[in-house]
């Protein structure tokens, strides 16, 4: 049987906290046809769109946002956390579960107009990538979808972006936290 992007991916029992279930898509990136086969499906329901940027949330959406971006002969935009870009930044607080956190992006990373997808390794609650997604609002560029490799639906991400009007894309659903 042919294997899928899922059967790629290890799930650590009790990781970073008991009760925790974590899906860890190291695995995948590990393995150069698993690799291959996130890419290409990453990018599948947006070939044929009008794409000027690629937009990566920190970290794992670096490694999967820079090869899209290298596939579609596109630019990257590294969306980091507060205090690790070294340029001008306009500034995204969100909450977390814990607390709140803050990401930013270059003043200079996009031009008005410019069609982004926003490209991370899993989708929780979806605040990140909300937050993600008002950056690039704010420095002008339009998103035209969101991808995933790893969707957590009990935890509602899909859900609240699709309440913002995006287009989400996730290669496989895990069930339990």
């Amino acid at each position: 049987m042919q294997k899928t992007v899922k059967d790629y991916i290890r799930t650590i029992v009790d990781f970073p906290h008991e009760g925790i279930l974590f899906r860890d898509v190291t695995t995948l990136f590990a393995d150069a046809r698993g690799f291959r086969m996130a890419i290409d499906q990453l990018l599948s329901p947006y070939a044929g769109l009008a794409i000027d940027k690629v937009a990566g949330l920190e970290a794992r959406g670096f490694i999967l946002g820079g090869a899209v971006a290298h596939q579609l002969s596109k630019g990257f935009v590294p969306i980091r956390k507060k205090g690790k870009l070294p340029g001008r930044t306009t500034a995204q607080s969100y909450t977390l579960e814990y607390g709140e956190a803050v990401i930013e992006v270059h003043d200079d990373a996009l031009q008005p107009g410019e069609k982004v997808l926003l490209v991370d390794d899993l989708l929780a609650t979806g605040g990140t990538a909300e937050a993600g997604i008002r950056l690039i609002e704010r420095l002008g560029g339009q998103v035209i979808g969101c991808a995933f490799v790893v969707d957590l639906p009990e935890l509602g991400g899909r859900k609240r972006l699709e309440a913002m009007g995006m287009d989400v894309h996730a290669l496989c659903a895990f069930d339990g936290l």
